[in-house]
């Protein structure tokens, strides 16, 4: 990730609109070899942040959520890294032994020529890296205080992985 992107933060976003903002942001700053796990309940803005940092790599194709093909690849229209956009819980539910699960999926792509985005992706995805980005999204916190909010607090920061590549 380019330094330019803080490594650690928290921000609340009343909309799915400034979620995607802030995405697009940070898409702007993945690079080649980078892991992000999103983390955060049902309908918590997962695929949302992710059509964001789609947008910011410039990426080809619809982002939609890939809980039914466990892994959608975009590739970039720029020249840029492909985006892998993972349902790590698929994979871990696939009975797969972790370590190769993600080699499992016969994907095209490199992933470290990608940057991989994976959803519920704890306990699985930092297994490939060396260091990620972990981010996690609540939704929970504004809804009890309003029902009618749309607002969620996404906190981010860089992990160390413990890559067994």
């Amino acid at each position: 990730m380019k330094p330019s992107f803080p490594s650690t933060g928290s921000e609340r976003f009343e909309t799915p609109a400034e979620t995607q903002a802030w995405g697009e942001q940070l898409g702007q700053a993945l690079e080649p070899g980078d892991v992000v796990i999103l983390d955060g309940p049902l309908g918590a803005g997962k695929t949302t942040l992710t059509q964001g940092i789609a947008r910011g790599m410039q990426v080809k194709g619809r982002v939609t959520s890939p809980t039914f093909v466990i892994a959608r690849e975009h590739r970039s229209l720029i020249g840029g890294p492909e985006l892998v956009h993972v349902d790590a819980y698929r994979l871990l539910d696939s009975g797969v032994d972790p370590s190769g699960a993600l080699d499992s999926l016969d994907l095209d792509t490199d992933l470290l020529d990608a940057v991989v985005i994976a959803e519920w992706g704890g306990g699985l995805v930092e297994q490939i890296a060396d260091e990620y980005l972990f981010i996690s999204l609540d939704r929970t916190t504004a809804f009890e205080a309003d029902p009618e909010s749309e607002a969620r607090i996404v906190s981010w920061e860089r992990r160390a992985g413990v890559s067994t590549q």
